[in-house]
């Protein structure tokens, strides 16, 4: 049961400031890893890691996830390189598809899986000192080109997030991770790992070998009723999408509908009045310190290897947040999380 791991993830839309003063809050907690998102029209992931990683001792830090469509395989090798030659604790790159890529005027690339893989591959290529040189579907790169920069001194983790078959299965042939992104739903941890298992075999890995992580939107106060009420304003955004990707339970599509219809029209406190606590449950982290841990028990007791509990984490202050995860959570949690 031991040998679980709990991370936070924040949104990129702070400034450089802030950015440190968080560096610092959750070096302070035994967090196993430290994530941004890269979320357009937000920051890029490596920048608010670049100013976080001198502040995090203990942690891996990365981002998760970016889009190969919106960062070069090129260019993420060499930010990661730059980001491991400050993070003490370690660093991961995590890699997804991309969500609302259209309305920011970035084309996906096609076919998006064949991105992926080959972008893993020139990536791992570069971090080792090899030629990045590829003739692939997505990318064509010249055999000559190599990384000119320091490398990293060991292999850097990759996480593909995914909801997706034929994605998870890649990412169990070549993945470390694989992220299931919006959820704190039990009962999609041994359908993706069932996915996983395909690649696993595909590739000789034994099953297993391929780490599961499952994180969500977070909101943690003394106040449940704030709590829960916030998180319900936070997930009546993206409900409509990641509702069409958990299959494990039908949702009203109609009530979707009508969530979608209240966020279009400005009316949070509409939609958000809509949303039952079984669906806000199986989509977001809310409540007290103690409905934290249970969520996390039972996710843990599912088959997740890690918990990322993400932005915003307080109703007030992220500070109070990360507090409360930091003092009550993670002790509380111990007999998943203890080496």
């Amino acid at each position: 049961m031991a040998n679980r791991e709990l991370s936070i993830a924040f949104q990129t839309d702070k400034r450089a400031g802030e950015y440190i003063a968080l560096a610092k809050q959750v070096d302070q907690y035994v967090f196993d890893a430290v994530s941004v998102y890269c979320d357009a029209p937000y920051h890029p992931s490596y920048g608010p890691l670049l100013m976080m990683a001198p502040h995090i001792k203990r942690a891996r830090i990365g981002p998760s996830g970016i889009a190969p469509s919106r960062m070069h395989p090129l260019d993420i090798a060499a930010q990661t390189a730059l980001l491991a030659d400050l993070a003490a604790g370690g660093v991961y790159i995590g890699l997804v598809r991309g969500g609302w890529l259209a309305e920011h005027g970035i084309r996906e690339l096609d076919p998006p899986i064949s991105a992926i893989g080959e972008a893993v591959d020139i990536i791992q290529k570069l971090l080792a000192g090899e030629s990045a040189g590829t003739e692939g579907r997505v990318y064509q790169i010249a055999a000559h080109v190599r990384a000119p920069y320091p490398l990293p001194a060991a292999a850097i983790p990759v996480q593909i997030g995914t909801w997706g078959r034929k994605l998870a299965a890649l990412a169990g042939e070549i993945a470390d991770e694989v992220k299931i992104g919006g959820s704190a739903n039990p009962d999609v941890i041994p359908l993706i790992a069932d996915y996983i298992a395909a690649g696993e075999a595909r590739a000789g890995r034994p099953r297993g070998s391929v780490r599961i992580v499952i994180g969500a939107v977070s909101v943690v106060d003394e106040d449940r009723v704030a709590a829960r009420w916030m998180a319900r304003k936070a997930v009546s955004l993206y409900l409509p999408i990641v509702s069409k990707l958990d299959t494990t339970q039908e949702i009203d599509p109609e009530l979707m509908a009508r969530v979608q219809t209240r966020v279009k029209a400005g009316d949070e406190d509409g939609a958000a009045r809509l949303i039952p606590d079984a669906i806000l449950d199986r989509f977001i982290f809310a409540g007290e310190p103690r409905d934290i841990i249970e969520q996390c028990g039972r996710l843990y007791d599912a088959g997740a290897q890690r918990i990322e509990l993400g932005t915003p984490h307080g109703v007030h202050e992220v500070a109070t947040g990360i507090r409360l995860i930091g003092e009550r959570v993670i002790p509380a949690l111990g007999e998943y999380l203890a080496p």
